[in-house]
């Protein structure tokens, strides 16, 4: 693997760490520092860096609903499993934990999936803020649960001045 680069971007839900090399993104997470430092790295970040931090831009803005930067991750050959299902939820909409356990063809894995998706380092673009409780309420997310809910909202609210389908199967209720 090449060098591994840092490039700090600050999203209107604080600041996010985006870390990677020439080749492709392997971590976008938030950040809980008080200050928001614009790079940890001396050297200018690779241009992939960049083009994540534009679209996150363009996400944020409401104008790009799917990303297009090679990423990869990193994981258990579970982990991965789960991290691929995640993909295939749609902007703006929401499924269960034990949705994603039968897609992968495990269902009685739900607390696994869940593990699986507390250790995804691809905040936003891997989309697991798009993950409820089967009780279609709000649980666990790494970069918490307010942001979660300001990412569906968001999604929704993006969705809804596109003239798109919105799912209406998410509750903001905290648990």
């Amino acid at each position: 693997m090449s060098k591994l680069s840092v490039l700090n971007y600050v999203s209107p839900i604080g600041e996010i760490e985006i870390q990677g090399t020439k080749e492709a993104v392997y971590s976008i997470m938030f950040s809980n520092r008080n200050e928001p430092l614009t790079r940890l790295t001396e050297e200018a970040p690779v241009q992939v860096l960049e083009k994540c931090a534009s679209q996150l831009d363009e996400y944020f803005r409401g104008e790009r609903f799917e990303f297009s930067f090679p990423y990869a991750f990193e994981g258990t050959d579970f982990q991965q499993k789960v991290w691929n299902a995640l993909v295939t939820v749609g902007y703006g909409k929401t499924t269960a934990y034990k949705d994603i356990a039968l897609a992968i063809g495990n269902e009685k894995a739900i607390r696994a999936v869940g593990s699986a998706n507390g250790k995804n380092k691809l905040s936003i673009v891997i989309p697991c803020h798009r993950i409820i409780g089967s009780n279609q309420k709000l649980t666990g997310y790494a970069g918490g649960l307010w942001r979660k809910e300001w990412l569906l909202q968001h999604e929704k609210r993006c969705l809804g001045s596109k003239g798109g389908l919105i799912d209406e199967r998410y509750i903001f209720e905290r648990v």
